[in-house]
C-alpha cells in the first residue's frame, strides 16, 4: 500500500483543531500529523503602487471621478461667479482631487489595519495511505480547510 502526505492550509482557529482531533480518531497517529504555523509578514503596506508591485487598491479613483464632478460644478457655475469659468473649473478640478484622494486615503489605511488583525495561517501535513486519502480529504473539508493537496510516493 502506498504512502502518501496529504497537505492542506488552514487559518488557526477551532476548526483546525477539530480536524486534527477526528483525524486522531479514526486511526492517523499524532506523529503523522505535522503542524507548521505561517508568521504573518511583518513589513508595512505600502500605499502607492510601483511598476513592479500591485496589490489591486488604487487611491486614484475616487479622486478622478470627484475631480471630473467638482470640475464640471465649477465651470456651470463659473459662468455666474467673478472668475470665469475656467479659473472655476480648474479649482472644482484641484478641489475634487484633493478631496477624493483624502478619502481614498483614509478608507485605505483602515482596510489595511483591519487585514494586519487576521489570524495566522497553518499548513497541515498528514501522512496516510493511500485508501485513507478520501475520508482525510473529506475531514479536512468539512473543517473549513482553504485548500487541500497530496503528495505521492513518500
Amino acid at each position: 500500500m502506498k504512502e502518501m502526505q496529504v497537505i492542506s492550509s488552514f487559518e488557526y482557529s477551532t476548526s483546525l483543531e477539530m480536524a486534527i482531533t477526528q483525524l486522531e480518531e479514526k486511526g492517523i497517529l499524532t506523529e503523522d500529523i505535522v503542524i507548521v504555523p505561517l508568521e504573518n509578514t511583518t513589513g508595512e503596506k505600502k500605499l502607492f503602487d510601483t511598476i513592479h508591485r500591485s496589490d489591486g487598491l488604487s487611491l486614484f479613483d475616487l479622486a478622478a471621478v470627484l475631480a471630473t464632478v467638482f470640475s464640471v460644478l465649477g465651470t456651470s457655475y463659473g459662468f455666474m461667479w467673478k472668475w470665469g469659468p475656467i479659473i472655476w473649473g480648474l479649482i472644482g478640478l484641484a478641489f475634487g482631487a484633493i478631496l477624493g484622494f483624502i478619502i481614498d486615503y483614509l478608507l485605505t489605511k483602515k482596510r489595511i489595519a483591519k487585514k494586519k488583525a487576521l489570524n495566522t495561517e497553518v499548513i497541515l501535513i498528514i501522512k496516510c495511505k493511500e485508501s485513507e486519502f478520501q475520508w482525510v480529504r473529506n475531514i479536512l473539508s468539512e473543517n473549513l480547510a482553504f485548500g487541500i493537496g497530496k503528495l505521492m510516493d513518500v
